[in-house]
């Protein structure tokens, strides 16, 4: 079983303390499985002014890649984050970079055509891919997951366009359980027979079930946060798609993820310090 991670890593530069670091859901994802032995393969592009800061990444981390799909002409998407004295990240300024327009290349392919599994986040560059993708029969014979992030790039009514391409859909909802975009958004998963994973912070995680027409909610147990929040979601989507594809159940999967969420609070990172360092 083989599953692919398709996805921007982005430059992610850290306004208080001037650095920048590789990052991005689909780089942050790969570290996390890297380091847990689960097999895998990362798809993406980094612009070619920035491979001193992207490939020891890969390299240190032990993340496999494709390093002649890598590299694109201009520069790598960007993105600016401070984190706030609630621990919690502000981001903005996302720049799309070499993920304005990108293509599988006939490697990638090739090694789609032999995976299992295959997970996108959803920046413009990569719907349009998946949405390409799909029509050219592409994704057929894999289980397709995808980030929805804060749904900043959606409405309900393209939810429901994007949600014809994909099996489970991950989304950081930003308000309440009971909003009424929310309930639409529901309604679209349960109509379409697919699955949503809806992480509402510290309220908890609901799923709503589609294939057997149920919705569970699941609580969160508060921890304190020594470092910042900022990695929370992609641990705990990385650890609930290992879980889930081994075979675990959507009940248990939240479990793994949610543990995974609560240790990620001991980073003021995206990651531990040891996955930058060299």
């Amino acid at each position: 079983m083989t599953s692919i991670l398709f996805g921007t890593a982005s430059r992610d530069r850290y306004l208080e303390s001037g650095r920048t670091l590789p990052g991005g859901g689909v780089l942050n994802m790969a570290y996390h499985w890297a380091a847990a032995g689960k097999a895998f393969l990362l798809q993406t592009r980094i612009g070619s002014s920035d491979q001193d800061l992207f490939v020891p990444f890969l390299e240190r981390n032990r993340i496999p890649h494709l390093p002649a799909s890598l590299v694109a002409p201009g520069e790598s998407s960007s993105i600016d984050i401070r984190i706030g004295e609630d621990r919690q990240p502000q981001m903005d300024n996302y720049i799309d970079g070499v993920w304005d327009v990108v293509h599988c290349t006939a490697e990638e392919l090739a090694s789609l055509a032999a995976a299992t599994h295959w997970h996108t986040v959803l920046v413009e560059g990569a719907i349009a891919e998946l949405e390409r993708l799909s029509a050219a029969g592409h994704l057929a014979h894999v289980q397709v997951s995808a980030d929805f992030l804060g749904f900043r790039h959606y409405t309900p009514e393209r939810f429901r366009d994007t949600l014809a391409h994909i099996d489970l859909a991950f989304i950081g909802w930003q308000g309440a359980r009971e909003d009424a975009s929310l309930a639409e958004v529901r309604r679209s998963v349960l109509e379409a027979q697919k699955v949503a994973v809806v992480t509402l912070g510290a309220q908890g995680v609901l799923v709503v079930d589609g294939e057997n027409q149920t919705e569970t909610f699941y609580p969160t147990v508060a921890v304190p946060v020594a470092g910042s929040t900022i990695g929370c979601g992609d641990a705990f989507i990385a650890a609930f798609l290992a879980a889930h594809q081994a075979g675990a159940s959507l009940g248990d999967s939240v479990t793994a993820g949610q543990a995974a969420g609560a240790a990620a609070t001991a980073w003021r990172l995206p990651l531990p310090d040891e996955a930058y360092e060299g």
